[in-house]
C-alpha cells in the first residue's frame, strides 16, 4: 500500500539525504494502518511541488514522545545535535499535549527507495 503525508522542509531534506530514518507522528488511526513493506510518499511543504518515497521497515511504538526520543539516538530522527529537551519543543508546535496523550506515538522506521 503507498500512503502519503507532508513534511516541512528541513525533515524532508534529512530524509532526502538519508540523514533521518525515523519518521514521528502520533499513532493516529490514518497511521495505524500502516504496515511493515508499505512505501509512503513525503511531500515537502509549503508548496508539495517535491516528493521522497520511503519503505516502512519498521514501528516504535510509545505513550509519550520523550519515551520514543529516549530509546534511540538522536540521529536517527535527524536531529544530531539536540537533547531530548529540545526535540521536545520541536514536537509540540507541531502536536500538542492532548493530542499525544489521546494517540500515543510512533517512530516509523524508514529507508530511501529509488
Amino acid at each position: 500500500m503507498i500512503h502519503e503525508m507532508k513534511l516541512f522542509e528541513e525533515p524532508f531534506e534529512k530524509i532526502k539525504s538519508g540523514k533521518k530514518n525515523i519518521e514521528v507522528r502520533l499513532f493516529d488511526p490514518k497511521r495505524k494502518e500502516i504496515r511493515l513493506g508499505d512505501k509512503i510518499i513525503f511531500h515537502k511543504l509549503p508548496d508539495k511541488n517535491e516528493c521522497v518515497s520511503v519503505e516502512v521497515n519498521g514501528f516504535s511504538i510509545f505513550s509519550t514522545f520523550k519515551d520514543l526520543f529516549s530509546n534511540f539516538d538522536n540521529k536517527h530522527f535527524g536531529h544530531d545535535n539536540l537533547t531530548i529537551d529540545q526535540q521536545l519543543e520541536r514536537v509540540r508546535e507541531i502536536y500538542s499535549q492532548e493530542e499525544e496523550n489521546k494517540n500515543g506515538v510512533v517512530g516509523i522506521h524508514i529507508k530511501l527507495t529509488s
